[in-house]
């Protein structure tokens, strides 16, 4: 099936929703988003919607994808810390604006299939680990950029204001319930000082401390 059509369609609806920025529109239009969603979702891939991809997580909304990534204010210099890899979309989007993605998955079921898909698809740019996202990567920091694509419940993690880089920016939803997240914008100040700023409301799985067991607790 040529998803051509649809894409140009998506990348039209994006546009009008205020993803305005050329590059990271270049971004998602040259990302194949078919490659990412499980095969029954593959009619939806340019649907302007979430779909969900096994371990109750789910591909974020292209809409959110462009938002966020746009916020970022991503450059072809930076190096990137995503928290949440999920099927990899989100990173293979960055992977395209930036030198380099480090990006954390708790599921490690769920990375190695991620891993597989990227390797294929020659993303050489984007370097993974299974663990606890909420530690970041501190082996790694410090980030120019951070992007979470899970809500914190009360605040952000010390651990991502400290591996975030001075002159630095983080875009992670925040909010105890799906009802009251809004997508925050920190930038990190070249002495440090931290301002932040709301920007739109959003419905994000929770970020959770920890890994999951083998019975899908968090340890």
């Amino acid at each position: 099936m040529n998803s051509e059509p649809r894409q140009i369609r998506l990348i039209m609806e994006l546009r009008g929703e205020g993803v305005i920025d050329a590059a990271v529109l270049g971004a998602i239009e040259r990302t194949a988003r078919e490659e990412f969603v499980p095969p029954q979702f593959r009619d939806r891939a340019y649907d302007n919607t979430a779909l969900p991809i096994g371990e109750g997580q789910t591909i974020s909304q292209p809409l959110i994808v462009g938002l966020m990534t746009q916020a970022l204010e991503v450059g072809p210099r930076h190096k990137v810390l995503e928290i949440g890899t999920g099927c990899g979309y989100q990173a293979a989007v960055l992977s395209k604006l930036c030198r380099r993605v480090y990006s954390i998955e708790r599921h490690k079921s769920l990375l190695a299939e991620t891993n597989k898909r990227l390797q294929r698809l020659g993303y050489h740019n984007i370097t993974t680990i299974a663990g606890d996202g909420t530690r970041g990567w501190p082996e790694q920091a410090p980030f120019d950029r951070i992007i979470v694509t899970a809500a914190a419940r009360d605040d952000v993690p010390q651990a991502f204001l400290d591996q975030l880089a001075p002159g630095g920016i983080l875009v992670m939803p925040l909010g105890a319930t799906t009802s009251d997240q809004h997508v925050w914008r920190i930038r990190k100040a070249a002495d440090g000082a931290i301002t932040r700023e709301r920007l739109w409301p959003v419905r994000f799985v929770p970020l959770i401390k920890g890994t999951p067991d083998s019975k899908g607790r968090a340890t």
